[in-house]
């Protein structure tokens, strides 16, 4: 089981290393949530200048944030969803700010790899229809957020403290 994911860097910045971890995590995840092959996804990671643009534009938010997801399968009301029988499921897009990784990896004093780890399944729990809106749903996203990063070895610092 296996996701189709397409790494974009506008940064140039981002170490190969570093997409290596976002795609075993997010393999990692996809095995847990038990999604199904060949789903496909994008990761772009962007500046802040970037994502506070695209916040502006698509979320009407005039600041800079960590990541944004563009999920392709939310539904509107009276909509049907649009599945093609033998097609890939395409869950959407995620963005990460680079930047604001940093700098919040600074903040909570743990690394930039697990910030990142962290931002990568938050975003990608929102493109399955997660969210954080009300406490119920927030300890469910929470949840699953943990057991992934958990199970994959990914602790908020290099000494597993919490």
């Amino acid at each position: 089981m296996s996701l189709n994911i397409d790494f974009l860097d506008e940064t140039e910045k981002v170490k190969e290393k570093d997409i290596e971890l976002v795609e075993k995590l997010l393999q990692h995840a996809a095995k847990i949530l038990e999604i199904e092959d060949e789903a496909e996804l994008s990761v772009t990671f962007v500046t802040n200048e970037s994502i506070h643009e695209i916040n502006r534009t698509y979320r009407q938010k005039d600041a800079p944030t960590d990541v944004i997801s563009f999920a392709l399968e939310e539904i509107g009301e009276g909509e049907t969803p649009i599945i093609a029988e033998g097609m890939p499921r395409v869950l959407g897009d995620i963005i990460i700010s680079t930047d604001r990784t940093i700098e919040q990896a600074e903040e909570y004093g743990h690394s930039f790899e697990r910030e990142l780890g962290f931002l990568a399944v938050h975003g990608f729990l929102h493109l399955l229809g997660y969210d954080h809106m009300d406490p119920e749903d927030e300890r469910v996203m929470f949840g699953k957020q943990d057991e992934i990063l958990n199970s994959f070895g990914l602790t908020r610092d290099e000494n597993g403290h919490s």
